[in-house]
């Protein structure tokens, strides 16, 4: 949950907490940000002039680490997207300071009252990132998309650019970016289509008021061009890795598919909310049916993220293919490389395969222990963004107490039966007593603890 809507600081109390239990850095160390100021001022010496090219931004109005730049040009029936990423690499060095502070903190902490960034803000929200206000060094990875969408990595290579526009996803008019944006975007996601990717991106969530004066948890609508400008990552990224997989190199991110048992709880989840999933639609199919601006359906969409296995990092192994579930491909993260670790690395070493050049000791020795780094990281992101919606569960239902509420259950193990309520994407736990998946009940809430973010129901008589 990166965005939160906080009126009258409801939460404010909570989330400095919360921050002191997991730790959340609240700056860097002086020898860290002494080597980012110096780093900031790098000279790019090893950067080809692209300045000529009209590269753009797109993303959420109030963002400043932009990782992302693109242009976009045809090629007969063919469409070159050139994705320029930031080179985060050129301005951290193996071993100095600011890549050992990058390797204990894995990824950038995202919560509602900020953020604790990867990097320092002078290289991560200015020197490194793609704004347009000056020249900025960068990885084009050139990729080619067919008219079926698949994507093949034509090259890569150091450049200067110049970001034309700050884009924003609330604000961008099709006037303002390339011709083929939306065409390039239909070609990538009939590819996903096709191969029967069940990706979801559900919105984020966020704590709004009501007319009468109370808070409720919503979701922040999502736009179109989100949509669109995450399916030019996408395609980034499964190029790059086949790319890596094709030189038996890389880092890839892998997921295995939600359990029998997950896609039963997923059916009983959708009859929760009132959601037609035809009984013999496989849950890809289903998943792609669903808007991220409807409430009920945005809701179904977390529950399907959920429900998945959790994906992690491996590298490349002789005879095994990579795969990750959702996205139904041999997947790879490269374009993140102001808020990921691991994509700092992969950008390296599809530099380097790109140009018949053999991938750095250095990136290879990574690529082992990156996972289990990028897996306490994750976790305990996880764990923060659970955190956060606890307590604005907790901080939304305090003032019905005794009221009682529709839920569906959805799963019922040794600590009692799981459920969903029917008007709110709330998921909480009551005591069995009988009770099987698919049951309709009333519950009653019993008791919230805002020091805990727990909330707890009982059945309602």
């Amino acid at each position: 949950m990166k965005t939160i809507v906080d009126p009258d600081r409801a939460l404010a109390d909570g989330l400095a907490a919360l921050r002191a239990e997991f730790q959340v850095p609240a700056g860097f160390p002086p020898a860290v940000l002494a080597a980012a100021e110096a780093a900031a001022r790098r000279p790019f010496t090893e950067h080809v002039d692209r300045t000529a090219m009209r590269f753009v931004t797109l993303d959420p109005a109030s963002s400043t680490d932009l990782d992302q730049a693109f242009a976009i040009e045809r090629a007969g029936g063919d469409i070159l997207l050139h994705y320029a990423i930031a080179d985060v690499a050129w301005f951290v060095t193996d071993g100095d300071a600011i890549d050992a502070e990058t390797w204990a903190r894995g990824e950038t902490l995202y919560l509602p009252d900020g953020k604790a960034g990867l990097h320092p803000p002078i290289l991560g929200e200015q020197a490194a990132s793609l704004l347009p206000n000056g020249d900025r060094a960068a990885v084009i990875f050139t990729v080619r998309v067919g008219g079926d969408g698949k994507s093949v990595l034509e090259g890569a290579e150091r450049a200067v650019i110049r970001s034309a526009a700050k884009l924003a996803y609330e604000t961008v008019r099709p006037e303002d970016l390339p011709p083929d944006f939306e065409e390039l975007a239909r070609r990538i996601d009939a590819a996903e289509t096709a191969r029967g990717a069940a990706r979801v991106d559900p919105p984020e969530q966020e704590v709004a008021r009501d007319d009468d004066g109370r808070l409720r948890l919503a979701f922040r609508p999502r736009c179109v061009s989100e949509d669109r400008n995450a399916a030019l990552s996408l395609a980034t990224n499964l190029a790059v890795a086949d790319a890596l997989q094709a030189h038996r190199t890389g880092l890839f991110r892998v997921m295995a598919g939600p359990n029998p048992g997950a896609i039963a709880r997923l059916r009983h989840t959708a009859g929760a909310f009132g959601l037609d999933w035809p009984a013999g639609q496989p849950l890809d199919q289903f998943s792609q049916t669903l808007s991220a601006n409807d409430p009920k359906q945005a809701a179904f969409m977390l529950a399907i993220r959920r429900a998945g296995n959790g994906a992690s990092y491996a590298p490349y192994r002789d005879g095994v293919t990579p795969w990750h579930a959702a996205m139904a491909a041999t997947y790879a993260q490269a374009t993140a490389p102001l808020r990921r670790l691991a994509d700092r690395y992969v950008i390296r070493a599809a530099l380097a395969v790109a140009n018949g050049r053999p991938v750095p000791d250095a990136v290879s020795a990574a690529f082992e222990r990156i996972p289990p780094v990028m897996a306490r990281a994750d976790a305990r992101s996880g764990q923060i963004e659970r955190a956060v919606i606890d307590l604005a569960e907790a901080v939304l239902l305090a003032d019905h107490e005794g009221e009682a509420f529709s839920a569906t259950v959805t799963d019922v193990d040794d600590r009692g039966a799981r459920i969903q309520l029917c008007d709110r994407p709330v998921v909480a736990r009551v005591a069995t007593d009988g009770l099987h998946p698919g049951d309709m009940i009333r519950v009653k809430l019993d008791g919230v603890d805002m020091a805990r973010r727990t909330i707890r129901f009982e059945a309602a008589g």
